[in-house]
């Protein structure tokens, strides 16, 4: 979870990404964010997201957004 805190603050350091449950809803989270989003958790996890995957109660927090990796990584295995 660190690492992807680590990933969210380095494009909003404003953000408390620990609390925030709208990134999307809200405008934190703009399109052009959540494609380098994927894109680097797609490098640091080593995870593919699928596109139906792509909707916004995944992106709305960290904590879902987390959840998507391990639903991903344990599919995986």
């Amino acid at each position: 979870m660190e690492q992807l805190l680590g990933i969210l603050r380095e494009m909003h350091p404003e953000t408390d990404f620990e609390t925030e449950t709208n990134l999307v809803d809200d405008g934190i989270l703009a399109s052009f964010d959540i494609v380098m989003l994927i894109t680097r958790i797609e490098e640091e996890f080593d995870v593919v997201i699928p596109a139906k995957d792509i909707v916004p109660e995944n992106f709305n927090s960290a904590n879902a957004l987390y959840a998507l990796i391990q639903k991903i990584a344990e599919q995986d295995d």
